[in-house]
């Protein structure tokens, strides 16, 4: 299987699982990834998704060179369209996808963590958009997820240099929030999953759905969806029972 999942604790690692290439992206692992990413969003025993790649050396080190080679500029298309649909299957994902980054994310890798809601790292992590290199250009959402991230001036050097960088510098540039040795990657990732879990599904639904749409309108804009979202939150049985719980000084019962 070129993807695998595995499910215990409501926690869903789905491992990209092509290591003898470094996990690179061609059709079937896109079709495969985007498959158990949509699995797992609709499996109501699954309430956080870790995303990571197979081995020691990589999370995705892009998309496949040799079949980018054999693209038409239709093929071309198709294939970012593809790369387009995976990523929004997981920036659009109600329950939260942590990417944990083992190794290289370079290219096609990198714009699917810049999709995932939070980034971790392991100290051996390298991040990079190296198309220039190649005479192409981020085409799975570089050039628009990486600005919202790093900000426009960061971003515009990493593309058009295509210069890598380490973990610790996409610490320092807001790219990943942690930075951990490679051993205990997937423990951290699940420690964050654990501390969500505490928490409401339908608040951190919302949640991300207010993130996600903040990049494509004006404060007034996002300030009304907003306070919209947070009283519709009051007709639910979730919200009740958070508010009691804290007021009777236990802990809520969400899930």
């Amino acid at each position: 299987m070129l993807v695998q999942t595995d499910k215990k604790d409501k926690i869903a690692v789905i491992t990209v699982n092509r290591p003898d290439a470094l996990n690179a992206m061609n059709f079937d692992v896109i079709s495969e990834l985007t498959r158990a990413i949509t699995l797992a969003v609709a499996d109501s025993d699954i309430g956080v998704i870790v995303l990571t790649g197979a081995g020691k050396k990589a999370f995705v080190a892009g998309a496949d060179i040799k079949v980018m080679q054999k693209f038409d500029k239709e093929g071309a298309k198709e294939f970012g369209k593809l790369g387009h649909t995976l990523a929004s299957a997981i920036e659009n994902s109600p329950k939260p996808v942590i990417a944990a980054v083992n190794g290289f994310a370079l290219g096609g890798g990198c714009e699917i963590a810049l999709a995932c809601h939070i980034r971790i790292a392991s100290d051996n992590a390298v991040f990079g958009q190296p198309e220039v290199k190649l005479g192409l250009i981020p085409g799975w959402g570089g050039t628009q997820r990486l600005p919202r991230i790093v900000g426009k001036g960061i971003a515009a050097e990493l593309i058009i240099t295509g210069r890598n960088i380490d973990a610790e510098d996409a610490y320092r540039i807001g790219l990943v929030s942690q930075v951990v040795p490679l051993d205990s990657l997937i423990h951290s990732a699940k420690k964050i999953a654990h501390l969500i879990l505490k928490n409401g599904p339908n608040a951190i639904a919302s949640s991300l759905d207010q993130v996600n749409l903040s990049a494509g309108s004006s404060l007034e804009e996002g300030l009304e969806r907003e306070v919209q979202a947070f009283a519709d939150l009051f007709e639910t049985d979730e919200t009740r029972e958070g508010l009691k719980a804290f007021v009777e000084k236990r802990p809520p019962e969400f899930r």
